[in-house]
């Protein structure tokens, strides 16, 4: 039989790249990190929320939606169309047991995705005037340093839930990579091995998922609104599920099952609860940090 195309060395790459691209950017942030930390007065204090407030939080997402739908939807188009050309060169690669990680995995860095509608939020919170074009204010930001960092920090952890997926894979129906999608759906739901791969990979899945929410549920709105570093930045976010770990166990679950549902019909879902979701964090950060 011929050999396989292995399917761990595009990761490698990719890590090896990532790693490059943030050392550069952490230099240069280093030094904004102590800036804004020292013109902080003092930690952001965190309040405690209720489902009620999820739920408003929803509603006000849903009004920002409602007030930029046509120009925000079109913009938000281009991450369905980016994750079905990832998902195509994932199958050129020779890394079929990808896909699926690939995409379950864009629940990680969604956070970094929504920063521009943050901005729009933030804008039609203070009466300013917002349209679609007000996504890219944000590298204007004086805080564009760390917020940039926070960035790379979750699609470093993007990566990492790739090498743990490709382990899971390799060492259940691996090493090669898969013939076809037809033969790997076939062994990954009617073998040992493959309920195995399934199992462990969305436990660990669910893992990293959680990591994610813990440290990014509001860093991304709070280093856009205000003079502070990402470690503060990740400690308020800490803070904030540690006090309401009920009602953020309950955002989570919101966010994994729209973001489920806006992948189904071919990820083009994604372009309204992408929006949605977006808004309403920024208005979840407004009830979460006083």
């Amino acid at each position: 039989m011929a050999t396989q195309n292995h399917i761990r060395n595009p990761l490698e790459w990719g890590w090896e790249h990532l790693k490059q691209t943030g050392q550069a950017f952490g230099s240069a942030a280093q030094t904004m990190e102590g800036t804004w930390e020292d013109r902080a007065s003092a930690p952001p204090t965190v309040r405690r929320i209720t489902s009620t407030d999820i739920r408003e939080a929803l509603s006000a997402g849903w009004r920002d939606f409602g007030a930029v739908r046509t120009d925000v939807v079109f913009l938000c188009l281009l991450y369905p169309i980016a994750g079905l050309v990832v998902s195509r060169m994932a199958f050129d690669y020779g890394m079929l047991a990808l896909v699926f990680p690939l995409i379950a995995g864009f629940a990680l860095i969604a956070p970094l995705f929504g920063i521009g509608l943050y901005e729009i939020s933030r804008r039609r919170e203070l009466g300013l005037e917002a349209r679609w074009t007000d996504v890219f204010s944000v590298v204007r930001s004086p805080n564009i340093g760390s917020i940039m960092v926070m960035g790379l920090l979750l699609l470093a952890i993007f990566c990492l839930w790739l090498f743990a997926a490709n382990f899971i894979y390799t060492v259940t129906l691996g090493p090669d990579a898969p013939v076809s999608a037809v033969a790997f759906a076939r062994d990954a739901l009617t073998t040992p091995a493959g309920w195995t791969m399934t199992v462990v990979g969305i436990g660990v899945g669910f893992l990293f998922a959680l990591a994610v929410l813990v440290i990014g549920v509001v860093s991304f709105p709070l280093l856009l609104d205000r003079k502070v570093g990402v470690g503060t930045a990740i400690a308020t976010s800490v803070r904030a599920v540690w006090m309401n770990p009920g009602p953020m166990a309950l955002w989570g679950l919101i966010v994994a099952g729209s973001l489920v549902v806006g992948m189904i019909p071919l990820l083009v879902g994604l372009a309204i609860v992408l929006p949605v979701l977006g808004h309403a964090t920024w208005h979840l950060y407004r009830k979460v940090v006083a």
